[in-house]
């Protein structure tokens, strides 16, 4: 599976054409759970806080809040990472809830939805999760 994530994930932002979008605003999500696979259903807020974006999960009653860089293409060959702009196409979170933290990477789609995959600290399995503009 880490394969095919990192496969997706270079397709999704190296597509050409791919259409940039600011990554603030609100989010249904669907994802599935790491550690049993079971699908789960919620919410991502992501504003930007200076440089850096706040995202804000809520799912089943709980709260998971990251920060995140941004990515978006420089030119044809060069991806950067780093402050927050409107060009961003992809987001790099770190993130915190009650008693764990973990890493996501998501990407821009060519519909408007981000994916992304992510796992939590002491972990050994990788996830995805679709973001949908609401």
């Amino acid at each position: 599976m880490r394969a095919s994530a990192v496969i997706l994930a270079c397709t999704l932002i190296a597509a050409p054409g791919l259409a940039l979008a600011d990554p603030t605003g609100n989010y249904n999500v669907t994802g599935r759970n790491v550690d049993t696979g079971n699908t789960y259903h919620g919410t991502v807020e992501v504003s930007r806080l200076g440089p850096t974006y706040k995202v804000v999960w809520n799912i089943a009653g709980k709260q998971s809040v990251g920060t995140a860089l941004g990515s978006h293409f420089e030119n044809d060959t060069t991806i950067a990472t780093g402050p927050a702009t409107e060009k961003d196409a992809g987001l790099s979170v770190g993130y915190i809830n009650n008693n764990s933290f973990g890493i996501g990477t998501y990407y821009l789609r060519r519909d408007g939805s981000w994916e992304g995959v992510w796992t939590y600290g002491g972990s050994q399995h990788i996830t995805s999760e679709t973001w949908t503009r609401k």
